[in-house]
């Protein structure tokens, strides 16, 4: 016969089953279950009359600005990077780096004091503030200076070079509303230098009328060319700006043609030295006829010669 016992032992005990290792790596957490989230939060009845965030950055952006603008127009930040520049300006010069010379060149006509005046540098300044760029603009406004540089040689020096003008003639302006013709030395594009002290250059050449300083230079320079009409010219006259005039220091009248004046020089040349034309009674020569010379006399009358028949 079988034991009963045995026989319940063998059957209820399990087959020994061999163990899986746990796979390795992250679990997937599970998906939230619907229902399973939570609402958001509504506002409370006072927050929709709170200003939101964005508000309160404009706000404080707009107040800062307003502040800002109340302490430039009370000059309080003006006047405090003044302060700061000031106590550097004083650093620099202590260190060395103050202004001690300023050197000058090329002012024939500007006075010295007046051009230390218009740099505006002191004595004892920081070289590194000097306005180089300012005093350059403030000297080409001078009457004579044509052109201007202005350099720093540190430590403590700055060099001024001036290009002036160069005088030409002397031409007597238009009158004014007063009826006054102020006089003003000109350079030899035409451009006016002066009306001050006009004195100390009367040996140059005069010109009068509208237009005269533009166009002058060809004609001096012509005159000058014939020893005898140059020695007798007072005055270059421009005649409604389309011709010329020669005022001689008698006070003869030469009428120039509106073209070849170049040629008529060489006419009046001839007929000054070897007509010995100025010595008689005349107070015009009228050079304008290809064909004949015209002449009026002290007592008005007109004469005419035909030209090669002048002596």
């Amino acid at each position: 016969m079988r034991s009963v016992n045995a026989e319940r032992k063998t059957r209820g005990k399990p087959r020994a089953q061999p163990v899986r290792p746990a796979a390795r790596g992250k679990r997937d957490l599970p998906g939230v279950q619907p229902g399973s989230a939570r609402r958001a939060e509504e506002p409370g009845p006072l927050a929709r009359f709170l200003p939101s965030r964005n508000m309160l950055i404009a706000c404080g952006a707009l107040t800062v600005i307003v502040l800002l603008a109340a302490l430039l127009a009370s000059g309080v930040i003006g006047r405090t990077f003044r302060a700061v520049g000031r106590g550097i300006d004083t650093v620099t010069a202590n260190a060395g780096f103050g202004i001690s010379e300023i050197h000058i060149t090329g002012n024939r006509r500007t006075p010295y004091r007046q051009v230390l005046e218009v740099l505006g540098m002191q004595p004892g300044q920081s070289i590194f503030s000097a306005d180089l760029f300012g005093a350059r603009n403030r000297l080409a406004h001078l009457d004579w200076i044509a052109s201007a540089e202005v350099h720093r040689r540190y430590p403590d020096a700055i060099f001024v070079t001036l290009v002036e003008k160069r005088p030409f003639a002397l031409w007597q302006l238009p009158p004014n509303a007063q009826g006054a013709a102020p006089i003003a030395v000109v350079e030899r594009s035409g451009a006016v230098i002066t009306t001050h002290d006009v004195e100390k250059f009367r040996r140059l050449p005069k010109l009068v009328g509208a237009g005269a300083p533009a166009t002058a230079a060809d004609l001096v320079d012509a005159v000058q060319a014939h020893r005898a009409v140059a020695a007798r010219t007072a005055a270059y006259a421009r005649q409604s700006e389309r011709r010329w005039n020669l005022i001689l220091d008698d006070g003869v009248v030469v009428k120039l043609p509106e073209a070849n004046w170049a040629k008529e020089l060489d006419a009046l040349e001839h007929l000054i030295i070897d007509a010995g034309i100025l010595e008689r009674d005349v107070t015009e020569i009228d050079l304008r006829s290809s064909s004949h010379y015209f002449f009026l006399t002290k007592a008005g009358e007109k004469k005419s010669v035909e030209r090669g028949k002048e002596t």
